[in-house]
């Protein structure tokens, strides 16, 4: 609880960030403030807020922002065992998919502290970023330039520090790890932000064809 809370807390504050840079794009402070309350995903809510500053049309945005999101529908199949949920509350579970609370929840030892862990980081990211996200779009002729604020490696950077005791587990992980950076970093001068990471999803897939067990029980 205290991990995922303070972890809020830490990356809500980049709603500023966006809060100025959708008001700057041209949206108005309610339509920024929707779209962290209902879309509630960092990358994409920027991917869309700097199409339309671009000139794009909203469903080329819209197109490229869902794309962006559809990472958290990799992460939604590796905690639904893990928080095991049920019913109705399976939506609000899903509402709260994000980088952070599932890296929380799969650093955790068992189930009960999977789901504590991934509640505590969705309800402080949840009211942070939505909290930070009105304030950057009523301010954001104050705020000056989203670029200048430097809080957007407040995520990558807790999120590594997060999952920097699985790289120790063993040699497979190391792998993944370092096949999916080399991807994402080949990636990035060719696709928009947000897709590299996508693609580095590629490397988990291929590690994952190498532990399959082969017909006498030895992995693949």
């Amino acid at each position: 609880m205290r991990d995922g809370i303070l972890l809020g807390l830490a990356v809500g504050v980049s709603g500023l960030a966006f809060g100025a840079a959708a008001v700057g794009a041209g949206l108005s402070a309610w339509q920024a403030c929707a779209l962290s309350l209902l879309a509630y995903t960092g990358a994409s809510q920027f991917a869309l807020a700097g199409a339309i500053a671009g000139g794009g049309s909203l469903l080329a945005g819209t197109a490229g922002a869902i794309m962006l999101g559809s990472r958290n529908a990799l992460y939604s199949l590796r905690l639904a065992d893990l928080l095991q949920v049920h019913g109705l509350r399976r939506f609000a579970t899903a509402q709260g998919v994000t980088d952070e609370s599932a890296a929380i929840a799969l650093a955790q030892p068992d189930h009960a502290a999977a789901r504590t862990g991934f509640r505590a980081t969705f309800a402080s990211l949840y009211l942070t970023w939505n909290a930070a996200t009105l304030i950057g779009a009523v301010g954001a002729g104050r705020l000056g330039s989203p670029q200048s604020f430097g809080l957007d490696v407040i995520g990558p950077a807790a999120f590594l520090a997060l999952i920097w005791p699985r790289l120790q587990a063993g040699r497979t992980e190391r792998a993944v790890a370092a096949g999916g950076a080399a991807i994402a970093l080949a990636a990035t001068p060719l696709l928009p932000a947000g897709a590299p990471v996508i693609l580095a999803a590629f490397a988990a897939l291929a590690g994952a064809l190498a532990r399959r067990p082969s017909s006498d029980g030895r992995s693949a």
